[in-house]
């Protein structure tokens, strides 16, 4: 029996050479949705304006895409990149951040940030500081949360990678492979803008 395999998160690709596997990889282009997230707060700001980075874990992959992303949306819009730094994932660190980036750069006015949960944290501090309308946040992820921020207007746009489908785009992709016989190839899923256009605020 011929069975193929199909990976939703991405594998080393040195490990898979190494090994002579070929396993398709079904899932979004983090890279790609950064760019989307980072030009619309590029769209929103004037060119050469300030913006920083909340970077996910340094050495995970979707943290590098997104980081890529990011750097891409900043310069095809012609912003200054102030600073870039490694919140790891955690709201608390990432909220940290963010108020010494503000101190150190007062003049900041937005802030690229590499998930949800990290955007979350630098939100706050940026309403702490009672900087909401001066400063804008962009995340990654489509959390609840989030989609709060975005029609209170305390975040600007987040990336929805439909995470809670990549599952059945795995399976359902296996099954074509099982019912057609092809050569199993990398397949991206979608990734969609949230603002408060598409929540409809």
């Amino acid at each position: 029996m011929l069975l193929w395999l199909t990976i939703v998160d991405r594998l080393d690709a040195q490990v898979l050479s190494f090994r002579n596997l070929k396993i398709p990889y079904v899932g979004p282009d983090n890279r790609k949705g950064a760019a989307l997230v980072g030009k619309s707060l590029a769209d929103f700001l004037p060119k050469g304006a300030p913006v920083a980075i909340i970077e996910g874990m340094p050495t995970a992959f979707s943290a590098i895409s997104r980081r890529q992303g990011f750097d891409d949306a900043i310069k095809a819009a012609g912003l200054q990149l102030l600073v870039a730094q490694a919140g790891n994932w955690d709201m608390a660190r990432a909220h940290d951040l963010a108020n010494s980036i503000m101190t150190q750069h007062p003049g900041i006015k937005g802030f690229m940030v590499a998930n949800d949960n990290m955007a979350v944290g630098v939100a706050a501090a940026i309403k702490s500081a009672s900087k909401t309308n001066e400063i804008k946040v962009v995340g990654f992820d489509n959390i609840a949360a989030v989609q709060t921020l975005i029609r209170a207007g305390e975040m600007l746009a987040t990336a929805d990678q439909h995470a809670d489908g990549l599952a059945v785009y795995g399976i359902n992709y296996a099954l074509e492979l099982l019912r057609g016989g092809q050569t199993p190839a990398d397949r991206e899923t979608p990734i969609d803008l949230i603002n408060a256009a598409a929540l409809g605020a």
